[in-house]
């Protein structure tokens, strides 16, 4: 049970610095009322419990709102009070009667402002659980900064993938592009190859079919193929000819000349 600072002292004073658990003990081992169950020591650096089950039962619940006495003891034992056990040269010493002592190094009678001076303790279970779970809590920190920051790692590369992406699909579709336009240009060069093959075809055959017919002009000697188109030549041969067989062979008649030249 945990009490609110501050409380009103016995002579009436406001102790802001005292817990109300010190305050309500100090008031309740002053009563004179309550001295059969619990006192002063004769020395008045502890006080004596006698008696803790009708302490609990008939003192406690007037102070404390409850009947508990380990829950008594155990608020005691938090702001550092402890029990007293009494040691002579032969032994223990067995009390007569239920009898519990507790000191305090600050609860002592007559010295009321002293009581600012007991500090409650701090659990040392719960400090270290506290340091664990700070320790957790900073790893868990840590860890998650570190997530955040791989995360936006993967961000930026995935943003630089979808970018270099785009670039390339623009590069393949430029490429497209430029191998449309290049078979556009095939087909037409193959068509017009095509179609210039078809118009020379004929022209070729007439002129292989009017090469003999203009080779074949009653000339003596086969033309050679390689001057075959040379039919100039031919008057001065046959003119040479034919003078020379008029002067060697007068005799000769226009009909035999006429042969020779045939031949």
């Amino acid at each position: 049970m945990q009490e609110s600072p501050g409380a009103m002292g016995v002579d009436g004073s406001y102790t802001s610095n005292v817990p109300a658990f010190l305050t309500k003990l100090w008031t309740l081992v002053e009563d004179p009322d309550t001295n059969h169950l619990i006192c002063w020591s004769a020395t008045g650096t502890s006080f004596h419990v006698f008696d803790q089950g009708r302490f609990a039962k008939e003192v406690l619940p007037k102070y404390f709102k409850h009947n508990n006495m380990a829950s008594f003891v155990r608020q005691l034992n938090m702001y550092g009070f402890r029990k007293v056990v009494n040691i002579e040269q032969s032994g223990l010493v067995k009390p007569e009667r239920d009898d519990t002592e507790f000191q305090h190094l600050y609860f002592l009678q007559g010295h009321e402002h002293m009581l600012e001076h007991i500090k409650r303790k701090v659990s040392i279970v719960k400090s270290e659980e506290t340091k664990v779970r700070q320790e957790d809590l900073s790893k868990l920190l840590y860890e998650v900064q570190l997530l955040r920051t791989q995360q936006d790692n993967m961000e930026m590369q995935m943003q630089d993938m979808k970018q270099q992406n785009e670039v390339l699909w623009r590069e393949v579709v430029s490429l497209r592009q430029n191998h449309t336009q290049q078979q556009k240009v095939m087909n037409k060069l193959i068509q017009f190859l095509f179609s210039q093959m078809q118009s020379n075809t004929p022209s070729t055959v007439g002129l292989k079919r009017k090469l003999p017919l203009m080779l074949d002009d009653g000339s003596p000697s086969p033309p050679s193929s390689k001057f075959s188109h040379n039919h100039p030549m031919e008057p001065m041969h046959e003119s040479f000819y034919i003078q020379s067989v008029r002067n060697h062979q007068n005799h000769l008649t226009l009909d035999q000349l006429e042969t020779t030249k045939t031949i």
